[in-house]
Formats: structure tokens, C-alpha cells, sequence
């Protein structure tokens, strides 16, 4: 072992799982575009054509490739199985999306000939993906990315390259070369020479606002690199005025504790209308109390696994003391049943009295209940927030839902569903630090390729009228 060695460990045992050294980020750049020309001239019906043969590749290899996802973020293989089943569905998706979103137009003008829009790609772009969904939200930049004519360099979290090189290795089968679809495993310090690199034309981001922030500064000079940052939320419910309590109370806890809380679009903050709260809030505690935790594997099968690893459940038991200490009121408590291993219990808190409540991403399995009066109040206190991601309301009438619509600052607003699992055939993305206006899943094919307009006539024809002396 050396210091440089990429290690994973699986969350639920600590075992190890996978070790490789970090990639050449010189030699991936110049592989990378050495590609680039011969791909980017492949019809566009073959490029589809590969990655439809990719989701062929998924679907032989998904028992495999869900029982690595399970094994290293923790996740309950049912939830693997189900971002298998994402990887799939994507391809369609982003092949009808390109279809659409960047479709050729051509228009007649007489005597000024043609007016033709068209799109090309942008060159080599990197893809740097998070731990929390390895290979489906990697894959929701790369497909789209590949099918525009664009290669691809990969950097997977360094919490999670084995199921990011199960990933590219079924793109590499179904016969898109590892150099057009490369896998570049590595740490921050690779990720940083990505980046920075000359020789890259973009960088296609999921992940925390902190990393996304820092990509955005160091590229704030180069109008000429594109960036997609697709980042977490501070995420709001509010509960409002329904007969359906149940109903309310599992919708809150899917979208507070699905993956361990570990979802950019997780509900962070339950804002709760004053007279509903002695009824709705025992409700959710008590649907939260019989949240099974466990390994992946486990029979019963677990609703929630670990967080990550050691290192995030120590500050995010640090940050529910600090709610605490700082006038939250403990609901259901953080606990952590193993010293060594990171699993955590739903957390619910009431920081109702605190005077300055931060405005930070917990990325795990704290829900934080606020109490108000009115809706003014509860739209309000859901904008109180430098992030927007996601927000739902749950209750309300039609007409409370299109105020609370439109007045929201979110890129996904939910009436009557969770925060969490916004469809793919949509986009996907926010606003304030959650992102910088390009929204990824539908509306990736956007970012993947640029528009070029033409004026085209097949002989030259001007004159000039004004200002030629005889």
C-alpha cells in the first residue's frame, strides 16, 4: 500500500473493497483527444445505436453491478437494484431528449437563402461523480454527453470508484472505446488537475455546493470551458391543511431518510402549520421509530443503510449537538448504535426557537421541524435559504399550491409528493447555490452540445447599396 492507492471500504463493515491508483490526468486528457475527432464524426444514429447497446450491457450485468453499489455506498440492495433499473431507463430518455431539445431546423428566406440551425459538440468534457448515487448520476451526464458527440472522462467519488468502474466497463463492451468513455479514478488533487486541465472543454459537476463552488471560481475566468454544477438543498416540506395525516407522514419520511438521507433533494427542514402540529408530528416520529436501519443484505430488508463512512456520521452527530445546544428541541434523537461503523437512526429536531438557524446542507438522516402560523409565514420561512433545489408542499388547497408554485425559488416544486425522486424525463436542477442554471437530467442534452446558426446560400449573392462612389 502507498499513500497514493485509491482505497474503498464497504460503509456497513469496513471491510475493504476496492484499491487502484490514482489515473495520469495528462495521459487521460490526451487519450481523451486523440478520440474526440473520430467520435464526434460517427452518425448520430450510431452513437445511439452504442448506447442502447450499453443498456444491454446494464441489464446482463445488473445483479452484479447492484450488489457493488449496495456494497459500497451502503444502500439496500432493493435501492441499488432500482438505480440499475435508472441506468436503463436513461438512455431513452437522453436519446429522445436530444431529439428534441437540439433538433435541426432549417427555414426558407427567398432571396436571403436558408437560415439552418444546427448543434455540435464541445470536445472532451469531465464528468466528476458523487458517492450517494455512483452510477446513475454520473451516467446522467455521460450518456446524454456521448450521445452529443463528446468523450468523456470519468472521475468517480473516491468513496465510490468500484461501482464507477463496473460503470465504464459496460460502455466499454458495448463497444464505446475506453478512450471515448474513460474511467479516471482518483482523489481531490485529480480532480483539481481535471479541471484546471488545458486540454478539457468542460466539466460536468454533481455534488456538494462547497466543491461546486470551488470549480465554478477556479474556471471564472474561462468563458471558453463549459460547467454544469448540479448541487445539494437545504430542502423544504411544509405541511399544511389535509385528512390524509398518514399519507402526509410516509411522504415526509421517504423524502427526510430515503439513502440514509443522503440525497441532494432529501427534505432538510418540515415546516409545519402551528394548528396541525400536535397531530402531524407524533405521526412522523412514529412512522420514524419503526425505520428498520441495516446492512445492505439484511432480512427483513432495511428502509435506510449507513451514511458513507465514519467521518460523515461524526459531524453529522456533531451538527445535531450542535442544534441542540443552540435551542433545538430533540424530537427523536440521533444515535449510533456502533462507535466503529456508520449507522445512524432518524433524527427529527425542533429548532423552532432557534434565532439563527444555519443554513448548511446536513447530508444525512436530520430532520429539522419548523413551526409557523401562516402561509405567508411557511413560504417564507421555506425561502429562507441560499439554496434551491427542491420544495414540496403536502396539504393545501389548489389555490394555496399555485402561490406557494409561484412563489417559490426552487428548480423542482412538489404538490402532494416527496422532495426526493424527481423523474429524469424532467429537469432536474436548481437555483441559488444548488446549481448555476443548467439543470441536468431532460434538460442535459442542452448543456452536451451548442447551437450553430447558419445563413447558407448555394451562390454567392450582395450588393452594396449605399456609400460605393460610381
Amino acid at each position: 500500500m502507498t499513500t497514493a492507492d485509491i482505497i474503498s471500504f464497504e460503509p456497513a463493515t469496513g471491510a475493504e473493497l476496492w484499491r487502484g491508483t490514482p489515473c495520469d490526468v495528462d495521459d487521460v486528457v490526451a487519450r481523451a483527444r486523440r478520440a474526440w475527432p473520430a467520435w464526434a464524426a460517427q452518425p448520430l444514429s450510431t452513437r445511439m445505436e452504442l448506447v442502447r447497446r450499453f443498456a444491454n450491457e446494464v441489464r446482463k450485468d445488473a445483479e452484479a453491478l447492484a450488489t457493488m453499489i449496495a456494497r459500497e455506498t451502503g444502500k439496500p440492495l432493493w435501492e441499488a437494484h432500482a438505480e440499475v433499473e435508472q441506468l436503463v431507463a436513461k438512455v431513452e430518455v437522453s436519446i429522445r431528449a436530444y431529439a428534441e431539445r437540439t433538433s435541426q431546423r432549417k427555414l426558407d428566406s427567398a432571396l436571403q437563402g436558408k437560415m439552418a440551425l444546427r448543434h455540435k459538440p464541445h470536445g472532451v468534457l469531465v464528468v466528476l461523480g458523487p458517492f450517494n448515487y455512483p452510477c446513475h448520476l454520473p451516467n446522467a451526464h455521460i450518456v446524454p454527453a456521448l450521445i452529443a458527440g463528446n468523450v468523456v472522462v470519468f472521475k468517480p467519488s473516491e468513496k465510490a470508484p468500484a461501482s464507477g468502474e463496473m460503470l465504464a466497463r459496460c460502455f466499454n463492451r458495448a463497444g464505446i472505446s475506453a478512450a471515448v468513455m474513460q474511467f479516471a479514478p482518483g482523489g481531490p488533487l485529480e480532480g483539481q488537475r481535471l479541471i484546471a486541465h488545458e486540454g478539457i472543454d468542460g466539466v460536468l459537476f454533481t455534488g456538494s455546493a462547497n466543491t461546486g463552488i470551488a470549480i465554478n471560481r477556479k474556471l471564472a475566468t474561462r468563458p471558453d470551458k463549459l460547467v454544469a454544477l448540479e448541487m445539494g438543498g437545504n430542502n423544504a416540506m411544509v405541511m399544511w391543511d389535509t385528512p390524509k395525516l398518514a399519507d402526509a407522514a410516509s411522504l415526509i419520511v421517504q423524502s427526510a431518510f430515503s439513502s440514509a438521507g443522503q440525497r441532494c433533494t432529501a427534505a432538510r427542514r418540515l415546516i409545519v402549520k402551528a394548528s396541525l402540529y400536535d397531530q402531524i408530528v407524533p405521526m412522523v416520529k412514529s412512522l420514524a421509530d419503526r425505520v428498520i436501519v441495516g446492512a445492505p443484505f439484511d432480512e427483513p430488508a432495511p428502509f435506510m443503510g449507513p451514511v458513507i463512512d465514519n467521518a460523515a456520521a461524526d459531524g453529522l452527530s456533531e451538527s445535531f449537538l450542535y442544534l441542540m445546544s443552540h435551542g433545538g428541541r430533540a424530537i427523536k434523537h440521533l444515535q449510533r448504535p456502533d462507535g466503529t461503523l456508520p449507522f445512524l437512526s432518524p433524527a427529527i429536531i425542533d429548532t423552532t426557537a432557534m434565532t439563527d438557524r444555519p443554513d448548511v446542507e446536513l447530508f444525512g438522516p436530520i430532520l429539522q421541524v419548523i413551526r409557523v402560523e401562516d402561509f405567508d409565514e411557511a413560504i417564507a420561512e421555506a425561502n429562507n435559504t441560499r439554496f434551491g433545489l427542491a420544495a414540496s408542499l403536502v396539504g393545501g388547497t389548489p389555490q394555496e399550491y399555485n402561490r406557494f408554485w409561484a412563489n417559490m425559488r426552487a428548480g423542482i416544486v412538489n404538490w402532494n409528493r416527496a422532495t426526493i425522486g424527481p423523474s429524469h424525463a424532467a429537469p432536474v436542477g436548481g437555483v441559488g447555490l444548488s446549481g448555476n442554471h443548467r439543470p441536468s437530467g431532460y434538460y442535459a442534452a442542452d448543456y452536451c452540445a451548442y447551437p450553430v446558426a447558419s445563413g447558407e446560400m448555394e451562390q454567392p449573392r450582395a450588393v452594396i447599396g449605399v456609400g460605393i462612389r460610381p
